[in-house]
């Protein structure tokens, strides 16, 4: 298939009418779980972020301090991290006494559990 370079437009014999209607339904439909997904895969490009995710995924709760040690990164650092996570809803809270534990939002455990194995556990090339 040639591309025109003035315009949007190609030069090919066959035009599927029915594939390019199907395939922009697919799109559409798809719009608003696409934009969730890649903002989950824009927040988790960051490496503090993906470790905090990974550890949250281990260890099922953790709390700033025990994020802030394990990381050898300052309180108010992780806690910009955990706030960015926790805005988007990846994770949630729970207090005990004074402490406050951040743990996996259960909407998108199996949908981490999957980006976080290939992690974890690479897969082959």
């Amino acid at each position: 298939m040639k591309r025109n370079r003035n315009n949007n437009t190609c030069i090919r014999v066959c035009r599927d009418e029915q594939q390019i209607t199907r395939c922009k339904g697919q799109v559409n439909q798809l719009s608003t779980r696409v934009q969730d997904f890649t903002s989950i895969l824009q927040l988790l490009g960051n490496s503090v972020r993906m470790n905090i995710m990974i550890l949250l995924n281990d260890e099922q709760r953790l709390c700033v301090c025990d994020l802030s040690e394990i990381l050898e990164m300052t309180i108010p650092a992780v806690s910009q991290h955990l706030k960015k996570l926790r805005n988007t809803e990846l994770v949630d809270t729970e207090r005990e006494g004074n402490t406050i534990y951040y743990y996996i939002n259960r909407e998108y455990k199996l949908v981490l559990n999957s980006l976080l194995a290939n992690v974890v556990e690479p897969v082959g090339i």
